[in-house]
C-alpha cells in the first residue's frame, strides 16, 4: 500500500535544497552553521540552549516491536466482535458474507440443537450458512451405517425431511435396501453384519456449494468423501474410500432447514495416493473410537 510518493514509501527521495545539508545548485553538498550568538563557537553551549538528544535506536526498535504486537492481537481479537466495523462491512442483514469466504469460516455461531434419538443437528439459521450446515449434517445421515437399518432409517428420515416428504421417501428406502440388497453387502435383513465383522458407512463433508436460493427455499451440493464396507477376516466387501457430490434440496418448514428430495453423483475423485491399506482390525477400531462433527458454516 502506498503511503505517499510514487516509491511507496511516504515521500520523495530526492535532495530537498531548502533543508540544511541539501544540494547547492553546483552538485556540492554544502553545509550550513546556525549561529549561536557571539559566544566562541567552539565553546559548549550555553544552558538552556542544548538540543535534546536523538532516542537511541535499541529504543525505537523496541518500541516499535511492541507497536506491532499490540495491533496485531487487536486485528486477531476483533473477529469475535459483532460490533467491530469489520463486522458490519463484511456481512449483509442476512447474515451471509457479502465477500468471497468459500472456504473461510464466517465466525456464525454454531448450532446448539440436536435430536436426542439420532443425534442429528437441528436449528439451523434462516440464512444460505444455515442451508449449507443443514445440508452437511444430513449429507453425513443418509451416508451413514444407520440407514442400513429399517428401524434407525425410520427415526432418521423424519428429522431430515420435510413431513410431505417424509412419507413417500420411506417407502422408497424401504424398498431400495431390500434384503437382497443388504445381503450382497454382507448384512442380515436388520442391516447387521456377522459376527466377527464390522460394516462401516461413514461420509464427510469437504465443502458445499448453494446453487439456488430464496427465502423459503436453498439446493446445496455437498462435496463428500468417505469410508465404505465390511471390516473383518473373511469379508467379501473390504472397505474402500470413495468421493462423491450429494444433492439436496431444501425448504424452511417449522422453523427450520428441511430436505424435499436428495441425489448424489460419483466425484469430484483426486488421485488416490499409494499409502498401504491399514488392516480390518485397524479401520474397525478407528470408526469406534473416532466420533463424527456437527458440521456448521
Amino acid at each position: 500500500m502506498s503511503l505517499g510518493g510514487d516509491d511507496g514509501y511516504g515521500g520523495d527521495y530526492g535532495q530537498d535544497p531548502n533543508r540544511t545539508g541539501g544540494v547547492s545548485p553546483r552538485g556540492h553538498l554544502t553545509r550550513t552553521r546556525l549561529p549561536e550568538g557571539d559566544d566562541d563557537p567552539f565553546a559548549p553551549p550555553r544552558r538552556g540552549t542544548t538540543r535534546p538528544g536523538k532516542p537511541s535506536r535499541n529504543l525505537v526498535t523496541v518500541v516499535g516491536v511492541v507497536v506491532l504486537l499490540i495491533a496485531a492481537i487487536a486485528f486477531a481479537n476483533r473477529g469475535g466482535d459483532k460490533t467491530s466495523s469489520d463486522s458490519d462491512t463484511n456481512h449483509d442483514s442476512s447474515g451471509t458474507s457479502a465477500k468471497s469466504q468459500t472456504t473461510a469460516p464466517t465466525g456464525q455461531r454454531p448450532v446448539e440443537g440436536k435430536d436426542a434419538a439420532t443425534g442429528i443437528a437441528s436449528g439451523f439459521a434462516k440464512t444460505e450458512q444455515g442451508a449449507q450446515s443443514a445440508a452437511a449434517n444430513y449429507a453425513v445421515a443418509l451416508g451413514s451405517a444407520d440407514m442400513l437399518s429399517r428401524e434407525q432409517r425410520h427415526g432418521i428420515v423424519p428429522q431430515i425431511f420435510t413431513g410431505a416428504a417424509a412419507g413417500p421417501l420411506q417407502t422408497k428406502l424401504d424398498k431400495a435396501y431390500s434384503t437382497d440388497f443388504l445381503q450382497k453387502l454382507g448384512l442380515d435383513e436388520n442391516g447387521k453384519a456377522a459376527d466377527g465383522l464390522t460394516y462401516i458407512s461413514r461420509a464427510v463433508p469437504i465443502g458445499t456449494k448453494v446453487t439456488k436460493y430464496s427465502e423459503s427455499t436453498a439446493t446445496v451440493a455437498v462435496w463428500c468423501t468417505g469410508v465404505f464396507g465390511t471390516a473383518g477376516e473373511g469379508s467379501k466387501n473390504p472397505v474402500t474410500n470413495d468421493w462423491f457430490t450429494m444433492t439436496l434440496k431444501l425448504r424452511w418448514s417449522s422453523n427450520d432447514w428441511k430436505a424435499e428430495s436428495y441425489s448424489q453423483q460419483n466425484g469430484p475423485a483426486p488421485v488416490n495416493s499409494d499409502r498401504t491399506a491399514s488392516t480390518a482390525d485397524e479401520i474397525a477400531k478407528a470408526v469406534e473410537e473416532y466420533g463424527g462433527f456437527t458440521y456448521a458454516r
